[in-house]
């Protein structure tokens, strides 16, 4: 077995969950200067710099949702797919209880571990949560699959797909948290104990990545000859 890929699968989401809910943290400990749009350029960064650190390795999927969508239309193996998503689980658990080693626990435990939840607001409900997940997911995929796989792509795929992480987060953010993929939720919630809801970070990113995985691949790619 080829541990190359695997290793890049698991700094990659390693750096997406430590930067991410380091910022989180960074948030409350400047007492707010960071902000939702400061959050969501660090998801978006640090997705950026590490497609285009390991695309060439790995592909960069980052996420199991990207694998999975990947696996639904051939693009990759069971047997890859697997090792891909164990690599990307490992990642996003070690960067967690890394980062607990490096940020305060008060602030850690103001920001629940900076654990992609649902809303509190009374009006925020699971479902919504449930379709916020799969609508952001979607674009996601659709974007990786449109800059990333698509022959006809552009060469600056990385920046594309790291500003579409920082656009969901700005929409999304405040409903579900907008994890995007079940690893960046997976990490944390194991590390800070906040596994409630976890299946909404599974379904919902797995569906939203298949659906457009299919959609681009059945229809919008040009067919190989």
């Amino acid at each position: 077995m080829n541990f190359k890929p695997l290793i890049a699968e698991f700094v990659a989401t390693f750096t997406l969950v430590f930067i991410g809910v380091g910022a989180i943290a960074m948030d409350f400990i400047t007492n707010g200067s960071v902000g939702l749009t400061g959050i969501a350029i660090a998801h978006g960064l640090a997705i950026a710099v590490m497609v285009g650190a390991v695309g060439a390795i790995s592909g960069a999927h980052i996420n199991p949702a990207v694998t999975i969508g990947f696996l639904t239309i051939g693009k990759i193996d069971l047997k890859t797919a697997a090792g891909y998503i164990v690599s990307q689980c490992l990642g996003a658990i070690f960067a967690a209880f890394l980062i607990k080693q490096c940020i305060p626990a008060e602030a850690l435990t103001a920001v629940k571990m900076g654990i992609p939840a649902v809303s509190d607001l009374a009006s925020v409900t699971v479902s919504m949560a449930l379709v916020t997940e799969i609508v952001l997911t979607f674009l996601l995929m659709f974007v990786i699959y449109g800059v990333a796989v698509d022959k006809r792509a552009p060469k600056f795929g990385a920046l594309l797909i790291g500003m579409t992480v920082t656009l969901d987060i700005f929409m999304g953010g405040p409903i579900s948290g907008a994890a995007m993929n079940p690893a960046r939720h997976l990490g944390p919630a194991l590390m800070g104990g906040g596994l409630e809801n976890i299946w909404i970070y599974w379904v919902g990113p797995i569906i939203g990545s298949v659906l457009a995985a299919m959609l681009y691949h059945h229809v919008l790619a040009e067919k190989e000859s």
